[in-house]
């Protein structure tokens, strides 16, 4: 099968403006007019890896924090469907991974997504951000029972909602890479990273960390700042 041709710069943005006229589109970020995300909210969602500790003790990196420009484009990719903007945000989540791995090879899991959530977008939010980036994540983590919709709870409601509500799909091999490091999009209190943790740990996985794009204001509050933005080898399939 031949390789497909790379047009010309002039043809693509005129392929481009001819979109926008046939389907008119606002940045994500400020609404600016006729452009999908704008040069200054593309700066503003510049990864800034934050790390915060849960009280059950698993680390949780973030790219960025879930306020502002970083958080209507979330939302847009979410509830919008604007998946174009998965590119946009990748580099956040994959500084947010590198952290988390801490320069090692490592299995990238992603938390599953509901029935309803999947069948409202379509997608997975967390695998499509992650493939945009460049990384192949494993399905590792199968629901056990459905869970109410955590928005609105708070972290013991959280907790309870999601408790022994996930189980590993395979056990952890007797040689090769073990390490895990946990994604997702958003993180507010972690209940589900720490059952996701729980799951894996029962199976034998070394859980060495979670990363998410971004996280809420009270995640971000007391967090500790790193520069690490670098690559790090990720254990393939």
């Amino acid at each position: 099968m031949e390789s497909p041709v790379a047009l010309p710069a002039p043809v693509r943005r005129a392929l481009a403006d001819a979109l926008t006229l046939l389907f008119p589109v606002d940045c994500a970020g400020c609404d600016e007019p006729d452009v999908a995300l704008c040069d200054a909210c593309s700066r503003a969602l510049a990864p800034a890896p934050t790390r915060r500790l849960l009280p059950s003790g698993l680390a949780v990196w973030s790219g960025l924090a879930f306020e502002g420009t970083a958080a209507r484009v979330i939302r847009s990719l979410k509830e919008d469907g604007r998946t174009g903007l998965a590119r946009a945000l990748a580099p956040s989540l994959r500084a947010a991974i590198a952290a988390a791995a801490g320069g090692d090879r490592a299995v990238v899991v992603a938390i599953p997504t509901s029935r309803a959530a999947m069948r409202r977008r379509g997608f997975r939010v967390p695998e499509l951000v992650a493939r945009r980036a460049g990384l192949a994540g494993r399905s590792l983590l199968a629901p056990t029972r459905r869970t109410a919709d955590q928005r609105g709870l708070d972290r013991g409601q959280r907790q309870a909602n999601v408790e022994a509500s996930l189980a590993a799909r395979t056990p952890a091999p007797d040689a090769g890479i073990r390490r895990v490091v946990i994604i997702d999009d958003v993180v507010t209190t972690g209940a589900t990273l720490d059952e996701a943790a729980r799951a894996l740990r029962s199976a034998g996985w070394d859980v060495v960390g979670a990363a998410t794009i971004a996280a809420t204001p009270r995640m971000v509050t007391g967090a500790t700042h790193s520069k690490v933005i670098g690559d790090f080898p990720v254990a393939r399939r």
